[in-house]
């Protein structure tokens, strides 16, 4: 018969009647459209961060926590340059600010188990104000000329001041209890928004003190901070249940928990070193914005990591951070070039997220049910204690030897942690 004789027929698409079983291993069936002859269009699978953020108010308290991370990165510099412009002495405001560290250190953990037991916003709010009225405390001293002995006081106050990060980590590990790829996605990102707001704060806050007031800083700070942790409480339906006890065991008594806060201690140093020696190697106005590019490395960083489907292991992480880490010293021992330190610095914080990722996922996994926001505020108390030995033993060397030596410290502190972590490892059955 001739071709233009043949009886109309509908051609159909040659799509299965249903989609095939899905087994475990096997690829999602991924539909297929005809856009014409030779153009055939896939549907994308959405991506793990867009994934992450479909979770029903995920975006709504995450938008809260990155508000009241922000200030995290504003009050110390805030205080440093409110104190010094105010009273002349650079050691009362670094005394203040390290006394308010060290308060910080004794108390967050039992705001932490507070949060746990009673929950987030029964606790975080009160424990938010009273911080809050701190830095006004601090800001009012300092605006009335008080007497020195009453900054100590109010900068104190401010330790109540809940760990927001370890919340918001804490309402992710609720979310996706059993799933490891999102819990890992959700780490990445927490760990990215704690660089984005260390990196951004202290730009903040000197550009707020300069172009209003010196105490233009602390104050918007306290605004940030109070506004972000109600915006974030406001968001019940995504806050873990409290877990009520009579006698909880602390985290600290968890298999493999105690050998780990010294890994986070001794990590710590290589941060507190890094931002010591960076300051004193480059001397000058450049200085934040070369420890703002190791931010941004880590930042990024921890962008791509959460792509990957699960974290590697700590020992790995601390390995590729003891051979980063002793890119800057090559840099300023071999060049003394501010360029060469500040490509270097990038490409070393590029390990910095990697490694906090994997081990504050390693707390989630050996911290009790229930016990989350204290686990994970250990955690941050462990790597506060390495920070400050670390900005110690960086000044020393700085001060005794030379800038560029002083970039030996983070190498070191960063092999002394990769050494604890092979020994726990080790140990482990």
């Amino acid at each position: 018969m001739p071709q233009s004789s043949r009886p109309y027929q509908a051609v159909r698409p040659s799509l299965p009647a249903s989609p095939p079983a899905i087994t475990p291993g096997a690829p999602a069936f991924v539909p297929r459209f005809d856009d014409g002859p030779g153009r055939v269009r896939r549907r994308r699978p959405p991506g793990p961060y867009r994934r992450l953020f479909a979770t029903p108010g995920a975006r709504a308290f995450t938008a809260g926590t990155l508000i009241a991370r922000l200030p995290m990165g504003m009050f110390s510099v805030s205080a440093v340059i409110m104190i010094a412009g105010s009273r002349g002495s650079y050691a009362l405001a670094g005394a203040v600010t390290a006394t308010g560290l060290a308060a910080t250190a004794l108390v967050a953990p039992w705001t932490a188990r507070l949060v746990d037991r009673y929950g987030q916003a029964r606790v975080a709010v009160p424990a938010t104000a009273l911080a809050v009225l701190g830095s006004l405390a601090l800001l009012l001293c300092v605006r009335l000329d008080a007497p020195d002995w009453t900054l100590f006081a109010a900068y104190a106050a401010t330790a109540t001041t809940p760990n927001t990060g370890g919340m918001s980590r804490a309402r992710w590990a609720h979310l996706h209890r059993g799933d490891a790829a999102a819990l890992h996605t959700a780490n990445s990102f927490e760990q990215a928004a704690d660089e984005l707001c260390f990196m951004l704060g202290p730009v903040l806050a000197a550009f707020l003190c300069a172009a209003l007031f010196p105490e233009a800083g602390t104050l918007i700070g306290a605004i940030l901070l109070l506004g972000g942790v109600l915006v974030f409480v406001a968001q019940r339906s995504t806050e873990p249940p409290a877990a009520p006890r009579a006698f909880a065991v602390s985290p600290l008594r968890a298999a493999g928990m105690p050998a780990l806060l010294a890994v986070f201690l001794v990590t710590g140093a290589v941060f507190g070193a890094m931002e010591v020696v960076t300051l004193a190697f480059v001397d000058g106005p450049a200085a934040g914005a070369v420890l703002a590019l190791q931010a941004g490395g880590s930042c990024a960083a921890g962008l791509v990591y959460g792509r990957v489907g699960r974290s590697a292991g700590l020992v790995t992480t601390l390995t590729a951070m003891t051979v980063l880490m002793s890119l800057p010293l090559l840099a300023a021992a071999g060049t003394g070039s501010v360029l060469a330190v500040a490509g270097a610095l990038l490409l070393a914080g590029m390990a910095t997220a990697p490694t906090m990722v994997t081990g504050m996922t390693t707390v989630q996994r050996l911290t009790p049910p229930g016990q989350s926001n204290e686990g994970m505020t250990l955690a941050v108390t462990a790597l506060l204690g390495g920070i400050a030995a670390g900005a110690a033993s960086g000044g020393w060397v700085v001060e005794h030897m030379s800038p560029a030596t002083g970039y030996a410290v983070p190498v070191c502190a960063a092999a002394a942690a990769l050494a604890v972590a092979g020994m726990t490892k080790a140990r482990q059955p």
